[in-house]
């Protein structure tokens, strides 16, 4: 782990994780990892879905925020790819037809996010 990540994903966070679930995200399986999404929702987790990234240089600055976290900045993660536990918007996109979702595996191979995800999903790094 980076020493910046190190510093943004304190001993505090670590503990709430250990805490509450034995592991951290970093150290979760599939199905753990599904269950601390969905918690961060149930507790009011906003994440930042607009604005959507319409050219490359965008989509290329959010990776560029995503890049540097580490597996266990779960929060930060969702947070900045506007990750939503339902489809969205007007076309109701979901993760299951962006190019990234494994379909078999259930889960975001977008390298900056590598996360499990359900088919109704949805991040603001969506494409077809």
């Amino acid at each position: 782990m980076s020493k910046d990540s190190e510093t943004t994903f304190g001993e505090e966070q670590r503990r709430a994780y250990l805490e509450r679930y034995g592991l951290t995200p970093a150290e979760a399986g599939h199905d753990m990892l599904i269950q601390m999404i969905e918690d961060m929702f149930k507790e009011g987790l906003t994440t930042e879905v607009e604005p959507f990234p319409e050219t490359d240089r965008e989509f290329g600055a959010l990776l560029d925020k995503l890049r540097p976290l580490s597996a266990d900045q779960l929060r930060e993660k969702l947070v900045i790819s506007g990750w939503l536990l339902q489809p969205y918007g007007e076309d109701q996109m979901r993760c299951q037809e962006c190019m990234y979702y494994l379909v078999h595996k259930r889960w975001c191979d977008l390298p900056e996010l590598d996360l499990p995800a359900k088919p109704e999903w949805w991040c603001r790094l969506w494409r077809i």
